[in-house]
């Protein structure tokens, strides 16, 4: 692929805009970064696309993902060499949808402004032709909200830099669906939380239940980092991503962990996904800069993920959790490490080192540990996604049990023989979109609302106190959360249940 005769855009920092961008006219968007981010003549632009679009086919035959009702794609967006062999998977798992119209949600690259900004009407060339815009659409989604406005000068960019997050999702849009419109969106930077939750909302009610319709979020990952660099702090974005965690991608990015280029567009698509009931996420794939030009030094990420409705919902969950039980000998193995490190870490104020080589205990899951004393409540510390192997994570959390629960004070040596341990090994959480899916004593739940306010309670709470789902619900928002004790019921906020396999020293 190096020996393509067309200049190459890496992502949008590494790309020379020849010239100036002719302007719009009567709204139509001529192509800026045909002979440079992509080819320049059609059959050229085809052929290429066409053949990652059979590759990532071919490729897709294996996957383990659900092709279920996908409303939502993540794509790269830099230039066709280097991304679309990711994008390309993406597309490839839409490809037999009738959509009418695509939304592309986008970041811009060279501008700071607040709200949204939408190509409200005309169309956008390429040169596999013009594409035009669905201005009733558009029209509906700029009405709703005055932090959304028609301005075009974003969508140019910069006099010598092209903006490249929508420009380079249209000629897949053109390949894949080719009788497709598009609305263009380009959100402001810094992020505004409100405008985002407000664009979100009105996809949603815009877009309602048609099957059509087709968002697509442009969006790239780590830039210019080492290859292992950008790797680790891929992986951690995209985690935050496939949980669909608003909160991760917010403190990510706030304390330099993540680098999604445009994590704000992904939180906005997350909210809508959401609110359409596409609970479910998954990376199909992942790739770097390093894939096309053997540069380890500064590469930059690329991912395609869709989020999806699964049409097997809880009896999926229930299989899945079937299939993953521990073996009575596994379970003894972690109550013995939990035990181990809760008498070593009391009385020496150390937690042992602990080696595991069952592959079962090995598995990044997450986990609660409870300690009783005298059957009361002595303390109860946990996480609920997996961040290591399960055995470490019991033992941590029998230490954060023992002394980190801001309830109680710490265990001392004199408690310990009072003190029985429960451990609970939890599935991944899902979105759900009603209490209704919520199944009292099987479920645990989070409640979340904006990014610092969350809640949980293991399922086991409702058991031992024999709540109702409303009480249940009503005391994980006001007691966990700092909520109102009817947030549940409220939109904007989010309820996602997870699975728990529970056994103690007491069984």
């Amino acid at each position: 692929m190096r020996g393509l005769a067309f200049k190459l855009g890496l992502c949008f920092a590494g790309l020379s805009f020849m010239g100036s961008p002719a302007f719009a006219e009567n709204n139509i968007k001529p192509a800026a970064l045909a002979g440079s981010w992509y080819p320049g003549k059609a059959s050229e632009l085809s052929g290429l696309v066409d053949g990652f679009l059979a590759s990532a086919g071919l490729a897709m035959k294996t996957l383990d993902y659900v092709t279920g009702d996908i409303g939502v794609i993540v794509s790269p967006h830099a230039g066709l060499v280097f991304s679309a062999p990711v994008a390309a998977y993406g597309f490839q798992a839409v490809s037999s949808r009738d959509i009418s119209t695509v939304i592309i949600l986008a970041p811009s690259h060279h501008f700071s402004f607040p709200g949204a900004a939408i190509w409200a009407e005309g169309a956008f060339d390429t040169p596999l032709g013009r594409i035009a815009v669905d201005t009733e659409l558009a029209a509906r989604i700029l009405a709703a909200d005055q932090r959304f406005t028609f301005r075009k000068d974003v969508f140019f960019g910069a006099p010598d830099r092209s903006e490249n997050s929508v420009e380079t999702q249209l000629p897949f849009i053109q390949r894949v669906f080719p009788k497709a419109r598009i609305v263009p969106i380009i959100l402001g930077y810094p992020p505004d939380p409100a405008a985002m939750r407000s664009l979100a909302e009105v996809l949603a009610k815009v877009v309602g239940e048609r099957q059509d319709v087709l968002v697509d979020v442009s969006v790239d990952q780590s830039h210019f980092h080492t290859r292992d660099e950008a790797q680790a702090i891929d992986a951690r974005g995209l985690q935050a991503i496939t949980d669909l965690n608003v909160d991760a991608l917010w403190q990510g990015h706030r304390d330099g962990s993540m680098e999604v280029d445009g994590f704000h567009v992904v939180i906005t698509a997350i909210m809508y996904a959401q609110a359409r009931g596409f609970s479910q996420a998954k990376v199909l794939k992942y790739g770097s800069s390093f894939d096309a030009t053997g540069d380890k030094a500064r590469v930059v990420g690329y991912a395609s993920a869709i989020f999806y409705k699964d049409p097997l919902g809880v009896a999926r969950e229930s299989a899945t959790l079937a299939a993953s039980r521990l073996a009575p000998a596994q379970r003894a193995r972690l109550l013995a490490i939990a035990r181990g490190t809760l008498e070593s870490f009391v009385r020496t104020g150390k937690a042992a080192e602990v080696e595991e080589k069952d592959p079962r205990l090995q598995a990044e899951e997450g986990a609660f540990v409870t300690l009783h004393a005298n059957g009361r409540l002595r303390g109860c510390i946990g996480n609920i996604i997996g961040q290591g192997p399960l055995y470490r994570t019991v033992r941590d959390m029998s230490v954060a049990a023992a002394a980190q629960d801001p309830r109680f004070s710490p265990v001392t040596p004199d408690e310990l023989k009072g003190i029985d341990i429960e451990i609970s090994v939890l599935s991944r959480p899902r979105v759900v979109q009603s209490a209704d899916e919520i199944k009292l004593g099987t479920h645990g739940v989070i409640v979340s609302r904006g990014n610092y306010n969350r809640g949980v309670f293991l399922p086991q709470v409702a058991v031992e106190t024999g709540w109702s789902k409303e009480r249940f619900l009503s005391e994980l928002c006001e007691q966990k959360a700092g909520l109102a004790p009817d947030c549940w019921q409220q939109p904007g906020t989010t309820l996602e249940v997870f699975t728990a396999e529970v056994f103690g020293e007491r069984q």
